[in-house]
């Protein structure tokens, strides 16, 4: 068959069509592609006017195809030329809808050095929290312990004494182990589960490691930050918040959604992390939710009394309306599931516009300001570590 290009195709579709005319004698279209105006000279010249208009002026005018996106670079135009979109939007993740699905967004980054930045550090919570200068308070529990008949840990895993040394985490640091790198006094360790005294002489990378002083930080988390150490999209994570804390390293406590606010605690004492994950300890949590509208008492009854949701039944402590529009609530639980409070009034019907965590394990946000952090008071400590919350 044949091959055309471009300009043999539209000088040939009228031969094909067998369209005839005055002016056609050759079977091609009566108006040329390289001037529109071929076959209408007896109707207007070029620079005469036209229903008021120069159309000197109008040929000369250009029409740019990427109008339509570039008045609003957040609304992607996928018919926008693939060179242009490349580099400059990302997809994110943009938090929840009425159906508990995920929704995804773009948003606009900027490339430095051939590299893709984002520009958390831009956010005015980050720079809060970055200028926030407070002491790193020494904790003496010795006394307290004595008096709660318990003694600190003498023998520990070496797992658990490389991740109390700021090293990894207790999974990477078996790694290690496994791989050889680490020694105990002098002698090469490969067995998991190897039991170290913290007299013991721990050797990584011909360095002798020590376990950390133990750190605990409260952080008033504002929306659209990431509960997570590390995330491979480069978005904004609640670490960015606390990173100016200290120099050991800490982990956040349980999790907050993106688009949900309030009291996250972050530590580097695992033992403390697994007593407030775990069940058993029902944990006391308080939130402010704010609906798409006013709750029923029907509803709230409802919730009361125990809700049936597709993992089981939910209790809830205590359900409280705190505005005369019935839309904001206080709602108290210990159950730890996963989106538990978003869930529980999906279920229902309603969409929460806002969360916010006012209260966890006895600690609150009295004088800590959205974004920012402070450090646990020792008596605050001695409470999380050694009193049921």
């Amino acid at each position: 068959m044949k091959k055309h290009n471009r300009n043999n195709k539209e000088g040939q579709r009228g031969e094909k069509s067998g369209f005839s005319g005055p002016n056609n004698k050759a079977g091609k279209r009566p108006y040329g592609n390289k001037n529109r105006n071929e076959g209408r000279s007896d109707r207007f010249k070029p620079g005469q006017k036209l229903h008021g208009k120069n159309t000197e002026k109008e040929e000369k005018s250009s029409f740019s195809p990427l109008k339509k996106y570039r008045k609003d670079p957040g609304e992607f135009n996928r018919e926008a030329p693939k060179k242009e979109q490349e580099g400059k939007f990302k997809t994110v993740y943009k938090g929840r809808g009425k159906d508990q699905r995920p929704v995804f967004g773009t948003e606009k980054i900027e490339e430095k050095g051939g590299k893709r930045v984002s520009k958390f550090k831009n956010n005015r919570f980050f720079k809060t929290a970055q200028a926030n200068q407070e002491e790193q308070p020494e904790y003496n529990l010795k006394k307290v312990e004595k008096k709660m008949g318990k003694s600190p840990d003498r023998e520990l895993r070496l797992n658990k004494y490389i991740a109390n040394a700021g090293i990894c985490s207790r999974r990477d640091a078996d790694k290690l182990i496994e791989a050889g790198e680490i020694k105990v006094n002098g002698e090469v360790i490969t067995e998991l589960g190897h039991r170290v005294q913290i007299t013991d002489k721990v050797i990584y990378k011909g360095k002798l490691i020590n376990p950390e002083k133990p750190v605990y930080v409260l952080l008033n988390k504002p929306k659209d930050f990431i509960t997570t150490t590390d995330d491979p999209m480069n978005r904004k994570t609640v670490m960015h918040l606390v990173s100016s804390a200290c120099d050991e390293r800490i982990f956040p406590v349980g999790r907050l959604d993106r688009n949900t606010t309030g009291l996250l605690l972050f530590t580097n004492d695992g033992d403390l992390a697994s007593k407030l994950s775990h069940p058993s300890e029902k944990i006391k949590k308080i939130y402010q939710v704010t609906l798409d509208k006013p709750i029923s008492k029907t509803h709230v009854d409802e919730i009361l009394e125990d809700l049936t949701l597709e993992d089981g039944l939910v209790h809830v402590d205590d359900l409280q309306v705190l505005s005369k529009d019935r839309t904001i609530l206080g709602i108290e639980i210990h159950v730890g599931k996963n989106r538990i409070v978003r869930r529980i009034f999906a279920h229902l019907g309603y969409e929460v516009v806002a969360l916010d965590r006012v209260m966890y394990a006895g600690l609150t946000k009295k004088d800590l300001s959205r974004g920012t952090w402070r450090f646990l008071t020792e008596k605050e400590v001695i409470n999380l570590k050694f009193f049921k919350q």
